[in-house]
């Protein structure tokens, strides 16, 4: 690896005003913080109440999981930078920030799609559902879909960071990014892109094709249920997760399917803001307003521990 930097700068928001600092400050540490609870008692919830006991829950907690590190690999750095004004990263830290971003990036991806399966499984096939979808099933798929992020993002990892970087060291986001830190390369990086580009087709737009389909098979079994109870049961149980989807993979799919260019340096720090930030700050919200039995068991969960919140 023939570079010269030993580390990147990280410039964030320090364009911004102080007062407009100080703002985002406010709202990086209250998401985090709104992101920590809302995430952590539906895990503690899911763990604890027997009520909860089945797979939909099951991957449900591990969505939470999912959105408590993902948000957890960008937000600390971001908000020790606001207060040391330190903005630098060591070479082999943003190498390895990156690797977790993409890592868990790309596993929530697929999750997405595990949960999709799993709601097609339970609505269209409920009688082979519990046969289907049992706890070893469960752990595989969970296992499977860190197992492809781990390996996506290690390669992709691995051919950003083997690249010469002689010149700027300043980072145009407030996290090692892909797109940016190439913009940085001595070289062309076309090839690189191109890797960023495949990638994320595969971890992001197939998955996507796939909850497509699940969708539209589970909307025409749906509409096929003659109890108005049981039809209202079963589209509850899936909304939740179609604003999830969209939500993550739009984003996705704005950001890193774009071949060949960047873009703007503030649409890229303003769509990030919303995938690092606020869905995962919000998304405990989307699961459980319509979630009578989410809403039962953390509120068993705060009055059995007052002090513990």
């Amino acid at each position: 690896m023939q570079t010269n930097i030993t580390e990147f700068i990280l410039l964030g928001f320090s364009d911004l005003s102080p007062p407009l600092q100080a703002i985002l400050f406010t709202f990086f540490l209250f998401s985090y913080t709104a992101t920590i609870v809302g995430n952590g008692l539906i895990i503690l919830a899911v763990s604890f109440d027997p009520v909860l006991q089945t797979p939909m829950y099951f991957f449900l907690r591990n969505l939470s999981f999912h959105e408590l590190c993902f948000t957890t690999v960008t937000v600390p750095k971001v908000l020790e930078s606001f207060l040391s004004k330190d903005r630098t990263i060591s070479f082999s830290a943003c190498a390895f920030q990156m690797f977790l971003f993409f890592c868990i990036g790309m596993s929530e991806c697929i999750f997405l799609g595990v949960m999709a399966f799993d709601r097609y499984m339970a609505i269209c096939h409920p009688l082979r559902y519990t046969a289907v979808m049992n706890i070893k099933m469960c752990y595989k798929l969970t296992v499977g879909s860190w197992l492809f992020g781990s390996l996506v993002s290690f390669v992709q990892t691995v051919f950003i960071f083997t690249l010469p970087y002689c010149g700027s060291k300043r980072i145009a986001h407030f996290f090692c990014d892909s797109l940016p830190i190439l913009y940085l390369a001595c070289t062309n990086t076309f090839i690189n892109e191109l890797l960023v580009f495949i990638s994320c087709m595969c971890a992001v737009v197939v998955p996507f094709l796939l909850i497509l389909c699940s969708y539209v098979k589970i909307l025409s079994s749906i509409l096929l249920i003659h109890s108005s109870e049981r039809r209202h049961k079963a589209l509850s149980t899936c909304s939740s997760h179609l604003v999830s989807v969209f939500l993550f993979y739009g984003t996705a799919m704005f950001t890193y399917l774009r071949l060949g260019t960047y873009g703007s340096e503030d649409n890229g720090r303003m769509i990030s803001l919303f995938y690092c930030i606020v869905i995962p700050a919000i998304n405990p919200l989307i699961y459980s307003l319509r979630n009578k039995e989410m809403k039962a068991a953390i509120r068993k969960l705060i009055i059995k521990n007052p002090n513990s919140y």
